[in-house]
């Protein structure tokens, strides 16, 4: 957990807007605050939004932050958005977590259910890799392969990787991505790959009581379309699953944000 330093700080903390609810908009790997720039504006129309950079992005001012052995599991991440949300003093949040951070939400939401009223998980996985009765969508060697690529040469993995995973027709999508990938930078990238593609975080499902929204895209090459059914039946709590009906990946925020505020707005409208 980040110490010494106020966590709002340390985390580039900023509330925007000025309505009763707040909404947690929590980037993945790789990313920054920036991510959720196509959306911010809408939401905080209507609501208080809180943006931050996770201690690994490269958006952070104190490369120090991020402590690999630290941050090895997803459970400090957890403590850090709690102590953040004490911090700033928010109640019953709605938290929005992107990719890895849509685990990290449900781990801190199990252990402190009191600061989250709802959950919207977006492209999440609580696991990567395939086992005989559970497809994560790679297989280890796979897995190996992209740690290998970082390590060789990690620039060059950042550019096609985001291709990867963000729609080729959205060309300044795909560059932002690859931009914030590269700021994070290798010494980071990989130790944090490691915690991602390694972990295996299904188990903490069956105690996430927090009503949940899982939003998945029609075509995420991360995330196949048989992981938010499984995150559904293993949830504890309420939960449902909003398709967004775009080939356009892992980012819907980025290469769909209008699809993707649509069905924010419906969840928020119900909650």
């Amino acid at each position: 957990m980040i110490t010494q330093k106020s966590m709002s700080t340390a985390m580039n903390a900023r509330l925007i807007g000025s309505g009763k609810e707040t909404i947690i908009l929590a980037h993945g790997y790789g990313g920054d605050h920036s991510v959720w720039d196509k959306v911010v504006p809408s939401l905080a129309q209507l609501h208080q939004v809180l943006v931050f950079d996770w201690s690994f992005s490269g958006a952070v001012k104190d490369l120090n932050l991020f402590d690999a052995v630290k941050y090895s599991s997803y459970d400090a991440f957890a403590d850090d958005i709690i102590a953040l949300v004490e911090e700033m003093n928010l109640k019953s949040s709605v938290f929005v977590g992107h990719s890895m951070s849509g685990m990290i939400g449900c781990i801190a939401s199990v252990k402190r259910p009191d600061l989250f009223s709802r959950l919207v998980l977006v492209a999440s996985s609580p696991r990567f890799i395939n086992s005989e009765d559970y497809e994560g969508g790679f297989e280890i060697s796979h897995i190996e392969q992209i740690f290998a690529s970082i390590e060789s040469n990690y620039d060059q993995w950042a550019t096609s990787f985001a291709s990867a995973v963000v729609d080729n027709n959205d060309p300044p999508s795909v560059e932002k991505l690859a931009a914030t990938l590269k700021r994070m930078g290798y010494k980071t990238a990989l130790p944090l790959a490691k915690t991602v593609f390694l972990s295996d975080h299904r188990a903490i499902l069956e105690k996430v009581t927090a009503p949940c929204t899982i939003i998945h895209t029609a075509r995420d090459l991360v995330v196949p379309d048989s992981v938010p059914i499984f995150m559904q039946n293993k949830i504890k709590g309420p939960s449902t699953i909003e398709i967004i009906a775009t080939t356009e990946g892992h980012f819907p925020q980025l290469t769909a944000h209008k699809l993707f505020l649509d069905v924010l707005d419906k969840v928020l409208i119900g909650h």
